[in-house]
């Protein structure tokens, strides 16, 4: 991945809200599976985002590097 985003090269979500940690990610075969999953989630409420991240990070840390 030559752009980072985490780095603000690109004018995006991760810039506009100063987000520079990846607390979460999940993996899709598919583009729609991953834009249905994402919907998904964005529907539910705050403490099961919050649920689902320290599910899978309980210690809060940035994720970007186990990416690449």
């Amino acid at each position: 991945m030559s752009i980072r985003t985490q780095n603000k090269y690109v004018k995006s979500f991760t810039k506009n809200y100063d987000v520079t940690k990846l607390g979460y990610y999940e993996i899709h075969r598919t583009i729609l599976s991953a834009i249905q999953r994402e919907k998904q989630i964005k529907g539910g409420s705050r403490k099961k985002k919050l649920d689902l991240i320290e599910k899978m990070n309980p210690k809060w840390e940035d994720l970007y590097e186990s990416l690449i």
